[in-house]
């Protein structure tokens, strides 16, 4: 089913797709390609924070489902060496830092609808060479499937006629409980590692390990042990380089649901949301507070560009970039 769902100055209608299949039902919206709500069978609530109109996702709703990029994350002061040339990045953190592709990002972009059919969305993006710093034309398409399970599997392909940068990831805000928060969820992700960053969010040499520390989850956490202590924003090391396979990334339960992530990208940016503060009313009529969800962002490490150790973003022409991250569901009462 499509719909429409508001319309972008100047960036014309947007669009709201849902699908459905094995007890999953999904919306996206062109804006952003964004998961905008997400329910599972038997369950009474979204499983995703979203809103039901299009204005907050302007403002307090920015990167909310979304699939940021062509760089997610953060490069330092805009700046990175590629072949020999030094790229001048969108500083849209602060005036002093890219994040999430700058100012104009696949984010804020509205998206193409490419195709749709009752289980499967498939949206595109083309961004043209010089957009936010970036050399290249690049063409993205990100499709959603829902597979047995449930589960719904995401596939980012994109291609570029110059050697450029590229790393997406989906920022998802999750809440399995609908509960206030998601303090009472238990989390766990495989890492032996994380990287240290500065008051900036931008890191500050090699990874460390995390054993002793607050983003310690090899085993599962449950998050309220957490929250009130150092804020987590970190990017959590699950490999040194992409994978051609998913492997799992993370585990999130509350109560009887549970979600398995699994992904080809070599780090996951746990964030908790620490900055949402009520504004708009979400889903269901209830504004959403600090730590309303948890974002599990897979993706390249941030600020590769700018470290010749971490997993290279370096994207050549022709060269096909493809993420496939899956997240599965269960419902541990229905066996």
């Amino acid at each position: 089913m499509i719909r429409d769902f508001g319309t972008l100055p100047g960036r014309g209608c947007v669009r709201r797709a849902t699908i459905s299949g094995h007890g999953l039902t999904v919306s996206v919206i062109t804006l952003g390609a964004s998961v905008q709500d997400m329910r599972l069978e038997g369950t009474d609530h979204p499983l995703v924070l979203g809103f039901p109109t299009l204005a907050p996702y302007l403002d307090e709703g920015r990167y909310f489902g979304a699939i940021v990029g062509r760089y997610a994350n953060r490069i330092a002061q805009g700046r990175a060496r590629l072949d020999g040339r030094e790229l001048h990045l969108d500083r849209n953190q602060d005036g002093r830092h890219l994040l999430h592709g700058g100012s104009d990002g696949t984010s804020t972009r509205n998206w193409m609808l490419a195709a749709h059919e009752p289980g499967m969305v498939a949206l595109a993006d083309h961004l043209t060479d010089g957009h936010m710093g970036f050399p290249g034309n690049m063409l993205i398409r990100a499709t959603y499937l829902i597979l047995p399970g449930p589960a719904l599997r995401l596939t980012i392909l994109a291609t570029s006629d110059d050697e450029t940068l590229c790393s997406f990831a989906q920022h998802s805000y999750f809440n399995l409980s609908g509960a206030a928060t998601v303090g009472g969820h238990w989390l766990t992700v495989p890492a032996e590692h994380w990287l240290p960053v500065d008051d900036d969010r931008i890191p500050s040499g090699p990874p460390a390990s995390v054993q002793g520390t607050h983003l310690d989850f090899r085993r599962p956490v449950r998050l309220d042990q957490r929250l009130g202590g150092p804020a987590i924003d970190h990017n959590l090391c699950l490999a040194d380089r992409r994978r051609h396979t998913p492997r799992e990334a993370a585990t999130l339960r509350a109560g009887r649901l549970s979600m398995t992530l699994r992904s080809t990208e070599p780090g996951l940016q746990v964030y908790p949301a620490n900055h949402l503060r009520p504004g708009a009313p979400g889903i269901g009529g209830a504004a959403y507070g600090a730590h309303a969800g948890i974002a599990l962002e897979p993706q390249l490490w941030p600020d590769a560009p700018n470290h010749p150790g971490y997993p290279s973003a370096v994207l050549g022409p022709g060269q096909v970039y493809r993420q496939v991250t899956v997240m599965s569901f269960h419902d541990h009462h229905s066996g």
